[in-house]
């Protein structure tokens, strides 16, 4: 097979595990909806434990044990690793409280402010300069926020600590330089420990026992780890396969989809404040990714 042709279908493919991923993502408040009688604590406990058992037989699997040795013997990287593993779980916590308590309109609103707020840490962080067009994004983002909080007195709060938490998430992995799987199973057994004892020895609840619960409500807590897992393994596939700024296109279809659930199928209200706060971020957004396409264009032009 000719090397282009080779390229086009590694193309397709990720084109394919995007979608498949970003697609999922922005469909699981579904699965959280379903089990919004289990508390969120207890929701994120399964979410850690059976994410680990999953990513242990993918791991078996794919005889990825060695670069999890390695890891686990390096310092450095799981000063990061553990750091990482609190974001995340604080990440994770944020969303199912906010799909569970008809907030998903904020769970929306702050994986649109990600990208913007990627781009913010790139430059204090990593020492990025940013173009004209993205420090305009970056003001009309500003701006969204600060009319909703002086005009209307609030501040999305659930909105902005999904995007700092998964953004700083993102910065250190980004640090650590793993695949996904090792990294998210090493951070899920730093975690293991305190999931496993709150369910055990702390949750008291009716949903809390294994043994009183019906059928059907175990197997959706154990679903967990398959909805928390293979939306990863997509992306990771999707990563290997497609550029960054082609990838990057692909990120806000699942806020997309989580806004067109919360308003069109949960019937969340679409408040003035808010609708003032996303017009702000979608202008941002639309500057962020002009930027992208003239810079990308420039780039092959040179």
């Amino acid at each position: 097979m000719p090397t282009t042709e080779i390229e086009q279908q590694r193309t397709r493919q990720g084109v394919f595990f995007a979608l498949s991923a970003y697609t999922m993502w922005g469909i699981a408040p579904i699965y959280f909806k379903t089990i919004s009688e289990v508390s969120p604590f207890e929701i994120l406990s399964h979410r850690i434990i059976w994410s680990f058992f999953f990513l242990a037989g993918l791991l078996f699997l794919s005889k990825g044990w060695k670069t999890v040795a390695n890891t686990l013997k390096d310092k450095r990287k799981m000063g990061y690793l553990m750091t990482s593993s609190v974001l995340i779980g604080a990440n994770w916590l944020i969303f199912i409280w906010a799909v569970t308590a008809d907030h998903m309109l904020d769970a929306s609103l702050g994986y649109f402010i990600n990208p913007i707020f990627n781009v913010m840490l790139g430059m204090i962080f990593l020492g990025e300069r940013l173009r004209k067009l993205q420090w305009l994004a970056v003001v009309f983002a500003a701006i969204g926020v600060l009319i909703q909080l002086i005009t209307f007195g609030s501040i999305p709060i659930v909105a902005l600590a999904l995007a700092c938490s998964f953004g700083f998430y993102g910065l250190l992995r980004k640090k650590v330089a793993m695949d996904a799987q090792s990294g998210l199973f090493i951070e899920t057994l730093v975690l293991l420990p305190i999931a496993a004892t709150y369910l055990l020895f702390i949750a008291n609840s009716p949903t809390s026992n294994f043994a009183e619960n019906s059928t059907n409500l175990n197997l959706l807590l154990i679903a967990a780890g398959i909805i928390t897992t293979v939306p990863l393994l997509c992306f990771t596939g999707a990563a290997t396969r497609l550029k960054l700024s082609t990838l990057g296109f692909f990120q806000y279809i699942g806020p997309s989809l989580m806004f067109v659930l919360a308003v069109g199928l949960y019937g969340e209200a679409f408040s003035t404040d808010k609708a003032i706060t996303f017009v702000f971020i979608w202008g941002a957004l639309i500057i962020f990714t002009t930027d992208a396409l003239l810079f990308k264009k420039k780039k092959i032009a040179s």
